[in-house]
């Protein structure tokens, strides 16, 4: 089972969280996570995102029980689809809402097996034994440029455009969803968040704070929250934990800084 939590935060300087986010364990059994970093003008990014994870949850709310991961995966691939049709079309009828769009990271699992999809440069990451895999890649001009060796990682994260995503849900009428597979240990954890904790927060420090077994798992939620926000909270922070355990209950939390 899964012990599952998230937190989402306005950050230091922004007037709109843009972010949302939700975790739950669905009616028919499955596991499911999403978290959406909104953009566009006039508070757009906010619906554009809402709308994601609202069409998201309500598409998969009703997938029957006894679906293999893959399966699952497949109808999540769908649903976010469906939100691209959504949110794509809200934007073209209403022109105050004209370009705006959202990133999308989103996970689904049957047991500990599960299915990561994702647009734009919102991540995925699994914690295992003090190690740490980013299991997405950026769609962003940062990550083009550093593939491309054009930029060093030192560079990347000072980058003046390092918020520029090359791939987002809502802003062209087709969209590649990426997808990979993922199976839980028990300990193991996977971590979702914005680029609001991506880019201020790295890769160690993720590390020492997922890997600190004696704090709860909303504690290390909200610590990686703090750690944001001592780095300069510039941005909308999303995060959401899941924990596989051989044997505890499934719990959800949710608490806003």
């Amino acid at each position: 089972m899964m012990n599952c939590v998230y937190v989402s935060d306005v950050g230091r300087v922004r007037s709109v969280n843009e972010d949302s986010t939700w975790v739950g364990r669905l009616e028919s059994g499955y596991t499911l996570a999403i978290v959406a970093d909104g953009m566009g003008g006039h508070q757009a990014g906010d619906i554009a995102s809402r709308m994601t994870v609202e069409t998201i949850t309500g598409d998969l709310g009703e997938l029957p029980a006894g679906l293999s991961a893959e399966a699952c995966g497949e109808e999540l691939r769908k649903a976010i689809l469906h939100a691209n049709d959504a949110v794509f079309r809200k934007a073209t009828e209403h022109v105050e809402y004209h370009s705006m769009g959202t990133t999308v990271v989103a996970g689904i699992f049957e047991g500990s097996d599960g299915v990561i999809a994702h647009i734009g440069d919102s991540r995925a990451y699994h914690f295992r034994q003090g190690q740490l895999v980013q299991l997405t890649d950026d769609h962003s001009l940062v990550n083009e440029l550093l593939k491309n060796k054009q930029i060093s990682e030192e560079e990347a994260t000072v980058h003046p455009h390092r918020n520029v995503v090359t791939r987002a849900l809502g802003t062209d009428e087709h969209v590649e969803v990426d997808m990979n597979r993922v199976s839980l240990e028990p300990g193991d954890i996977l971590l979702l968040c914005s680029d609001g904790l991506s880019n201020y927060v790295t890769p160690e420090q993720m590390i020492l704070t997922l890997g600190k077994g004696d704090l709860g798992l909303h504690d290390r939620a909200d610590r990686l929250l703090q750690l944001a926000l001592n780095a300069g909270g510039d941005d909308n922070i999303s995060v959401a934990l899941l924990e596989q355990h051989e044997d505890a209950g499934s719990g959800i939390k949710e608490w806003n800084s």
